[in-house]
């Protein structure tokens, strides 16, 4: 008998679990090898951050198309139902349905911009240029769902504001949420906003070399090539998807036959240029100080103001239609716009209606509306235009030159001189017309108006609203990164509201100290004023005073500094204003604390102050 311990099944009892570890080490061999050629072919075959930036510039060109084309439709579809049955409803009930549409309109959305949309306000355009200067660069998509939804029913319900400054909103918020979807790096985060900016305007104007050039000169700031590309593809896009739903005709129908046909003709486009600057000055001026005096105003809240900017603006289209027979003040004009480059009205019809749109716009946007300044800018010139180039029949008899040029060259010459940016404001009109023989005239009246504007403020409108909500944005070539305020942030000071009693002021003020000051905020701790020891000595020494006196009543101009100005501009501004401290804000210009004298001196005496001195500050 054989041993059982030594027979071929026992030896083969004890190779078997030899083999099949052998065999399970060189399947886990081969799993290993695969696993690692998996790697190898995703990492050959994963796109660089170039190559999803271009993908996500394409994507990013084809939905702001499409959302620009969404925008617009919604704006007609409550056109359609609002205001325009308004203005026809029959007998003499139409004046008081034109003035209630865009009130309760205007109510409707301040309610909205005030508790769910907050940060949708404006036009639109300075969010961008506040999100493209922050860190990270974001334009929440929640401000662009909102900015669609309430500047939709705003602009259709009547209010005399344009569609582009939101539409630029919309476009960029959309890039913003596709640069987070997809994970790109905070850099690259930031130079997808002007390609979403880039996009909105060529799909609102129809014109996407204007595009390009507004994004360089209004939020870039710099020819940035690694900018430039993406922002070239996608307004072409962009534009290509507007033209293909809504059609290959320019903007606004001018006969072909425009042209500069007499040379002494320039007397009066220079002239052109001249009016354009001074009611663009009054413009900006007029809207910024309504705008201050509004925020002062505690009886009327925040979310009725809407409602007065568009019972004004109702009002006045009563007048304008019953005065001139024409329409326009409401919305964006375009269509009365394009019968004036037509020729259709005469000169005392185009200066009324001038006048007020002017009117219209500043009272809809200071209110707190929910809409651009494009569209209204563009009417107010245009109407401008038409009526000085009525001139030229009577001053040089030249019967052959259509008063729908000096209209066209208005256009330009009020975008010049409000939005300071002269090579789009050029562009622009050529394209928006498909014209090309009014060049020189343009370019006259363009920089003229550009140059007058500055003379009286050196910012743009945007800067100045931006200033006036204590945001300061920096520019190329700005100090240096050393003595930043955020580096020497103190104290948070006390704070105030508008609506405070004179006597809660005092109380909340505690006892004199000459150094401290006040600010006055709103919900969102936003700067709506300062108040000083000296305003608090003139309310404690009179009794009469304190009960009839709010902290709105005391406050004076907001005077801050940003967490990344440098401290040089805040000793600046102490010189300046006379003041020992100042609030510290965000770039959204949300209170962040404060910084003194004290503090100041000694940051100087750690370490030197820069030897360039900050640039000023445009007031």
């Amino acid at each position: 008998m054989s041993d059982p311990g030594t027979g071929t099944a026992a030896v083969s009892r004890r190779l078997r679990p030899l083999l099949v570890s052998g065999v399970t080490r060189q399947a886990r061999k081969a799993a290993r090898l695969w696993r690692l050629y998996l790697l190898r072919l995703e990492i050959r075959l994963a796109p660089t951050e170039a190559q999803r930036l271009f993908l996500l510039t394409v994507a990013i060109g084809g939905l702001c198309g499409l959302a620009a084309v969404a925008f617009h439709y919604s704006i007609d579809f409550f056109e359609g139902r609002l205001i325009d049955r308004a203005l026809e409803v029959a007998g003499r009930a139409w004046m008081v349905w034109t003035i209630v549409t865009p009130l309760v309109g205007g109510l409707i959305c301040g309610a909205l911009l005030e508790y769910v949309f907050p940060n949708a306000r404006g036009s639109g355009i300075p969010q961008v240029k506040v999100a493209f200067a922050s860190t990270p660069a974001v334009v929440p998509m929640r401000d662009a769902f909102g900015k669609f939804v309430v500047g939709s029913l705003q602009i259709g319900s009547g209010a005399s504001l344009g569609r582009e400054g939101p539409t630029v909103q919309i476009c960029a918020g959309i890039a913003s949420w596709l640069g987070r979807l997809v994970g790109v790096s905070p850099k690259a985060q930031r130079r997808l906003l002007p390609v979403g900016v880039a996009a909105g305007i060529a799909a609102a104007f129809n014109a996407p070399i204007a595009a390009v050039t507004f994004t360089i000169e209004e939020v870039v700031g710099t020819l940035d090539q690694a900018v430039l590309s993406g922002v070239i593809v996608a307004a072409a896009l962009a534009a290509v998807i507007e033209r293909s739903l809504l059609g290959e005709n320019a903007v606004f129908d001018v006969p072909g036959t425009y042209g500069l046909r007499h040379a002494s003709s320039l007397v009066l486009y220079g002239g052109i240029g001249v009016g354009a600057g001074l009611a663009a000055t009054a413009f900006s001026e007029s809207l910024l100080w309504l705008r201050a005096r509004l925020r002062r105003v505690a009886v009327l809240p925040a979310w009725a103001r809407p409602g007065l900017g568009g019972a004004t603006t109702g009002a006045l289209a009563v007048v304008g239609i019953l005065a001139f027979k024409a329409p326009g003040v409401t919305g964006g004009g375009y269509d009365t716009l394009g019968r004036a480059l037509n020729g259709q009205y005469v000169w005392w019809v185009l200066l009324g209606l001038s006048a007020l749109k002017l009117l219209a716009t500043v009272a809809s946007y200071s209110t707190g509306g929910a809409g651009g300044i494009f569209a209204p800018a563009l009417f107010i010139g245009g109407t401008l235009g038409g009526a000085i180039g009525a001139l030229d029949t009577s001053w040089f008899h030249h019967v052959d030159e259509s008063g729908g040029a000096f209209a066209l060259v208005g256009m330009g010459a009020m975008f010049a001189g409000v939005i300071r940016a002269p090579m789009t404001s050029v562009l622009i009109i050529i394209e928006m017309t498909r014209g090309y023989s009014l060049i020189l005239p343009l370019m006259l009246a363009n920089m003229t108006a550009y140059v007058l504007a500055r003379r009286f403020r050196t910012q743009s409108v945007y800067e100045a609203l931006l200033e006036q909500d204590g945001i300061h944005l920096k520019h190329p070539g700005d100090s240096s990164e050393s003595h930043r305020v955020a580096s020497y942030l103190g104290r948070e000071p006390v704070v105030l509201t508008a609506g405070m009693s004179g006597q809660e002021v005092l109380l909340r003020c505690g006892a004199p100290d000459p150094k401290n000051v006040f600010p006055v905020v709103d919900a969102q701790r936003r700067i709506l004023g300062i108040v000083t020891q000296d305003e608090l000595s003139v309310l404690a020494s009179s009794s009469e005073l304190v009960p009839v006196t709010t902290a709105s009543d005391l406050m004076r101009e907001p005077v801050a500094v940003r967490a990344d100005d440098d401290l040089a501009l805040a000793v600046e501004l102490m010189l300046i204003h006379g003041l020992r401290e100042l609030p510290v804000t965000d770039m959204a210009g949300r209170l962040l604390g404060s910084v003194d004298d004290h503090t100041i001196t000694k940051a100087y005496q750690r370490r030197p102050p820069p030897t360039t001195s900050p640039p000023p500050r445009a007031d």
